[in-house]
């Protein structure tokens, strides 16, 4: 027990390098097989994570800065701990750093580092890691992810956003991140484009992706158009195509969570008809935008056509 209690001390955070082990007077040929033996899982070549904890994401990614503690946790890894949505989720994806210094020449299984230059203002700290600051964090991704990924992580990014049981506020501004693509770099001039793609409206990662497809399309709904039924009810439509009258709501994963929430959906649909400048209603599910894109265009296409 005193040996274990020994290894726990030179923990940190959860993660154990063997170095400290070894600096601690653990014998080299034996102290692999007492992690083992003791339940220790390996992290990374020379990093292991304590007996009964989540090897989670900010785990893994300590493991990392604490053998390199230069490298700055960046890009969706940085995304995953503001909370920042993406379409990939972070842990499908490679632990991903920058190394300010330039100078990262070191080859790890699973973890991705890009050589830049980062300014004091572009770094935080989030978990006990050192990351990049959520401006910084949303430029990268605006430069780095495709377009429909990276605009997907900016919109929530720049608006109030229900993260589980919490509203919270914007991380950060467009003029921000607008400042943050002035300089010149690769994938600037793109981002910058990216930027006026923007809608921080959009209420959901498959409203983003059905506008980019109509985008594409040429055509031109209003985003999060809102109305007031006449009883006082505050409807507000997903997205709007004025004067021609089709109206367009996207319904996410769980659209109808209970039996109230469906009752109240179909009122609210209901009520949507009353507006005079509601034609129609097309309704498309996040099934539909992902992978049926096509389908969704040549709908609302035909409703478009009805109506003119």
């Amino acid at each position: 027990m005193g040996e274990r209690r020994a290894l726990r001390e030179l923990t940190e955070g959860g993660v154990l390098l063997t170095c400290r082990a070894l600096a601690s007077g653990w014998p080299a040929r034996g102290l692999t097989r007492a992690l083992r033996a003791e339940g220790w899982g390996r992290l990374q070549a020379g990093a292991w994570a304590e007996p009964g904890r989540d090897a989670d994401l900010p785990m893994r990614l300590r493991a990392v800065q604490l053998l390199n503690p230069r490298l700055v946790v960046s890009h969706r890894s940085a995304a995953a701990l503001w909370r920042i949505e993406t379409r990939a989720p972070a842990g499908e994806a490679p632990l991903e750093f920058i190394d300010p210094a330039l100078t990262f020449r070191g080859k790890a299984r699973g973890v991705r580092v890009r050589r830049a230059l980062l300014d004091p203002g572009d770094t935080a700290l989030r978990y006990g890691l050192r990351l990049t600051s959520p401006v910084r964090t949303l430029a990268d991704l605006l430069r780095s992810l495709p377009r429909d990924d990276a605009l997907v992580a900016l919109e929530p990014g720049v608006t109030y956003r229900r993260v589980g049981r919490v509203r919270r506020a914007p991380l950060a501004s467009l003029d921000t991140v607008g400042a943050a693509l002035a300089l010149p770099g690769q994938g600037s001039a793109r981002a910058r484009r990216r930027l006026g793609l923007c809608d921080p409206r959009a209420g959901s990662p498959a409203e983003t992706i059905a506008r980019l497809r109509m985008t594409d399309a040429a055509l031109r709904p209003e985003s999060q158009v809102e109305r007031f039924a006449p009883a006082g009810r505050r409807i507000v439509l997903d997205l709007l195509f004025r004067p021609e009258g089709p109206a367009v709501e996207i319904e996410g994963h769980a659209c109808h969570g209970t039996r109230e929430a469906h009752r109240w959906d179909v009122s609210r649909f209901n009520q949507v008809l009353q507006y005079p400048e509601v034609r129609n209603l097309l309704r498309f599910t996040a099934q539909d935008v992902f992978h049926h894109p096509d389908r969704m265009i040549s709908e609302i296409r035909a409703a478009l056509l009805a109506s003119g």
